[in-house]
């Protein structure tokens, strides 16, 4: 099983890959970025809770919030690398390409369901929004 995101007890400051300069590496991407092209790493590094190859495949101002919300909680690399050093232990169930969006499940340890749309641009994921059933995500990648 892997991990959203890293052990509580390496904290977001002592994980490799979330630093204070992330943000503004250029080398961690090679542009132009497709969702179909980036789709099975995206998969890896959440499975394995990989924080270096995630933040290969985020823009550097990604954002990251609920649907709809216009002042997202995460608007940086750093923010949603932060986010995910502490996040809950999961398990990626699908990675689905629609256009230029990642539809993405996961199942929690405890047994709870979430879905992400990724919105992928040339740099990387600039834009993720998370659902708590697969309609209503399904439902925004025609938005």
């Amino acid at each position: 099983m892997g991990k959203v995101g890293q052990d509580k007890e390496r904290g977001a400051e002592g994980t490799r890959g979330v630093s204070s300069d992330l943000g503004d590496d250029p080398t961690l991407l090679q542009a132009p970025l497709t969702a179909a092209s980036i789709a099975d790493r995206v998969r890896r590094a959440l499975d394995a809770a990989d924080l270096d190859e995630l933040a290969a495949l985020l823009s550097p101002d990604v954002q990251w919030g609920a649907p709809d919300d216009p002042t997202p909680s995460c608007r940086n690399r750093n923010q949603v690398l932060r986010w995910y050093a502490k996040g809950r232990r999961a398990t990626v169930t699908e990675v689905e390409v629609h256009g230029n969006a990642l539809l993405v499940g996961v199942t929690l340890e405890d047994g709870e369901e979430r879905w992400q749309v990724m919105r992928v641009g040339p740099g990387g994921v600039n834009d993720i929004r998370g659902y708590e059933d697969r309609p209503s995500a399904a439902e925004r990648l025609s938005r």
